[in-house]
């Protein structure tokens, strides 16, 4: 099957099928302009792209895949260092800049189908070291899309609007090639503005939750979203506070969902499914997820996944491969999370720093943080183990919040988990380092 149907003419036409700020094409002028630029860079190992929310990015990626070339997008504010590490390491022979990936003419689109062979190769950052290069096939972009379009009912008849970086899983792979799979039209509103979302006017929105905030943070803006038919969140768990907000602005609730770089995207809620915060829903079809426990199996455990979007293996690093992956092929993810008996996940948070051992008890800092967002004054929380003499860990809890005493706080989460969840430590902040994605840096804190 073509890997991008929507560029053959398949789910039919419009001026405007892609949109990306001020520019827009049509499915079949796009697909011409991206066979052309694919000419030029046939037979490359692999070319980069710096990877701006514009036109000239979503044609040097179409090119690449035409042309069967790995495209290496670079995010446009990385520094010299990581920059020069990602071009060496990916051995990427050219760089398509904005004025490079234009090209006079036109030419056929091949209609490549989905193979094994890296489409794209996509950088992750580990706890230590250097960015990895993450290759991404085609029958895993296909497999992982396919999913999504039955989870979420995706159809040619949607209008999908996000305002995503195009250097991420989520902007590029779910928000690009997803809609020139599925065939529905696309509006990228180049800023992540609540207005500019809005007046896109689209069936099916995609946002991480920073971008949520903002939107709940813009009433009219919100409220010109409930003729959309699914609102999704992801890249970040999206705060409780957040979830309400959209939920009675819009007229209902988002759904949200789950992965990463080296799995594309796994568990997500479906459309018909039950939307509830924090729960992020069930495996897509072709994905397998398990949990390992150490000993308490009523305890979070490390999430491990296996299935069809899952990649092979790190860029030139056999022994970082061999590592994330078990010897029966599963791929430790290095989240912790919790399966309830309806297949419903929820993502507790990283191994590394939210798994937090306390007086002999395993505590998710994800569950804590939920109980501390469902007080009123609680804006905002992120949950660390801090090293404690007597209890190995202690919790510690740094909270966005107004008008409230930590040890209000401290009560209110005793009230509602185990006593031996509570924060033994409350630091107030005035907001939580996030990045690009709305993820919270907890190293930062």
């Amino acid at each position: 099957m073509s890997l991008l149907p929507a560029l053959t003419g398949a789910h039919g036409d419009a001026p405007d099928a892609v949109r990306i700020g001020d520019d827009a094409l049509s499915f079949a002028d796009l697909a011409a302009t991206s066979a052309a630029l694919a000419r030029r860079i046939t037979g490359a190992t692999a070319v980069a792209v710096t990877a701006t929310s514009t036109v000239d990015t979503v044609v040097a990626v179409l090119a690449g895949i035409a042309a069967g070339v790995p495209v290496v997008p670079v995010p446009p504010d990385s520094g010299p260092a990581e920059r020069d590490h990602i071009l060496r390491d990916s051995g990427a022979e050219l760089i398509l800049d904005d004025e490079a990936a234009r090209t006079d003419g036109s030419a056929t689109w091949p209609d490549p189908t989905a193979t094994d062979r890296p489409a794209l190769i996509l950088y992750t950052s580990g706890t230590t070291g250097p960015p990895k290069g993450v290759p991404i096939a085609g029958t895993a972009i296909a497999a992982c899309l396919d999913g999504l379009a039955d989870a979420w009912h995706w159809t040619p008849d949607d209008r999908l609007v996000h305002a995503l970086p195009l250097y991420h899983v989520h902007g590029l792979v779910l928000g690009v090639l997803g809609a020139l799979r599925t065939g529905s039209h696309l509006h990228h509103t180049g800023k992540p503005r609540p207005d500019l979302l809005a007046a896109a006017k689209g069936s099916l929105y995609f946002a991480v939750p920073t971008i949520w905030h903002r939107v709940a943070a813009a009433p009219d803006a919100a409220r010109a979203l409930r003729h959309a038919r699914l609102l999704v969140s992801g890249s970040a768990a999206l705060p409780a506070g957040v979830f309400t907000a959209i939920e009675s602005l819009t007229g209902q609730a988002p759904v949200e969902r789950y992965g990463m770089t080296e799995t594309l995207i796994t568990v997500a809620t479906r459309a018909d499914g039950h939307r509830r915060p924090g729960a992020v829903g069930i495996p897509i079809e072709g994905v397998e997820t398990r949990l390992v426990h150490d000993d308490d199996d009523t305890a979070p455990g490390a999430l491990e996944i296996r299935g069809s979007t899952v990649f092979a293996g790190y860029l030139g690093q056999p022994d970082a491969t061999a590592r994330a992956f078990t010897a029966d092929g599963w791929f430790r993810t290095g989240d912790v999370a919790t399966i309830d008996a309806d297949g419903v996940h929820r993502i507790v948070g990283r191994a590394s720093t939210d798994l937090i051992k306390t007086g002999g008890y395993r505590v998710g800092a994800g569950e804590i943080e939920d109980a501390l967002l469902t007080h009123p004054a609680v804006r905002e929380a992120a949950v660390l183990g801090r090293p404690d003499d007597d209890l190995g860990q202690r919790v510690v809890a740094y909270v966005v919040a107004d008008g409230v005493s930590a040890d209000s706080l401290i009560q209110h989460v005793a009230t509602t988990l185990s006593a031996h969840k509570r924060p033994r430590e409350v630091i107030f902040v005035a907001e939580l380092p996030r990045n690009a994605l709305g993820k919270v840096q907890k190293h930062r804190l």
